[in-house]
């Protein structure tokens, strides 16, 4: 590791200009705007720390239910996102000299404690001490965002900014939550939704040979799934056509759980991949017996950030976005609600 302090030299308009940021102050449905653009202090970077020049921060519907107040706050007031690209211009003391200059990528998970039993156990990403980007830490919905310099990943250099931004959060707990299916080459995966992060699930599925079978709303939805090479595209409520090994439900509705869980083989599992979820209505026993398994993905590690981003540049995986200007954060967040945002909504300062 590098010693010393390194501060960016700053260009003539960075010295007169504050960071810009889209804040939340105060939770609010999304039809009511409730980030508030501002004027901050210029960041400084703390020890192991890095201030980065925000080029690209992906809206992720987390965002959405922080925002909202389904997530309660855990800090106000706070800059959220959590799928950021951005330039290093500044180092903390105690960070490799090398970084300065170079793009990184920030997601949720902001820091763990590293000593916990779960940490050690290789699972940092339920340590009970974590904190995470755009909750508990500013994040990137700003020109600027600090960051520790151990919890950020080189970007694949063949991938644009805008590219990479949905790739830091849908696409990492997306590879984690494919992972926990245990999905191998021949198997038959189900998807209930198709939104940024089934998006990349399933180009991931493809390549290792699984078939792909996708139950979501939206025609423009159901043409994304087959383009990107699904073997069979239904309606909510409708049942694939054969018995599936595993299934994942991006959706936070408990229906959709129980939808998943009805369409799996005997041994199957159903992986949810939601931070929140309104509830699991009651179900018969049958529907689990069989020994079906119900189970949460619950953030992700920084091991699972690192193979998915070689994979993103191996196989590659391709994301689809729409752009916005950072001051339409807002429009961005009532666009993803509406379910109107085509793959992954990004900010671009």
């Amino acid at each position: 590791m590098g010693q010393g302090y390194r501060r960016r030299t700053p260009s003539p308009r960075a010295q007169n200009c504050a960071m810009e940021a889209m804040r939340l102050d105060r939770p609010a449905a999304a039809e009511l705007s409730p980030l508030q653009r501002v004027q901050m202090p210029d960041p400084t970077a703390g020890p192991g720390e890095v201030v980065l020049q925000v080029l690209a921060c992906a809206v992720c519907r987390t965002d959405l239910q922080i925002a909202e107040g389904d997530l309660a706050a855990r800090r106000l007031p706070v800059v959220p996102g959590h799928q950021v690209v951005g330039r290093v211009l500044e180092l903390g003391r105690g960070v490799a000299p090398e970084l300065l200059g170079r793009t990184l990528g920030v997601g949720w998970l902001a820091s763990t404690c590293g000593v916990c039993d779960l940490c050690r156990r290789g699972l940092e990403n339920l340590c009970r001490s974590a904190r995470f980007t755009g909750w508990d830490r500013d994040g990137g919905y700003a020109t600027h965002a600090v960051a520790l310099a151990d919890f950020c990943y080189p970007m694949p250099e063949d991938l644009a900014p805008d590219d990479a931004a949905p790739l830091l959060c849908g696409g990492i707990i997306g590879y984690r939550a494919y992972r926990l299916t245990g999905a191998r080459q021949g198997d038959k995966l189900g998807l209930y939704g198709f939104g940024a992060s089934a998006l990349l699930v399933c180009q991931l599925a493809v390549h290792f040979g699984v078939s792909v079978y996708v139950v979501t709303r939206g025609e423009e939805a159901k043409l994304r799934a087959r383009a990107a090479g699904a073997t069979w595209v239904g309606a909510l409520g409708e049942r694939p056509p054969v018995p599936l090994q595993a299934a994942i439900t991006f959706a936070p509705v408990g229906s959709v759980v129980l939808e998943a869980l009805r369409s799996v083989d005997r041994g199957g599992v159903v992986v949810v991949n939601a931070i929140h979820l309104d509830c699991v209505p009651e179900f018969p026993y049958e529907d689990l017996y069989w020994e079906r398994r119900l189970v949460s993905v619950a953030n992700f590690t920084r091991s699972d950030s690192s193979e998915l981003l070689r994979l993103a540049a191996e196989i590659p995986i391709r994301t689809t976005h729409e752009n916005h200007p950072l001051v339409d954060a807002n429009l961005a967040l009532q666009r993803l609600k509406g379910d109107r945002v085509d793959g992954a909504a990004v900010l671009i300062p």
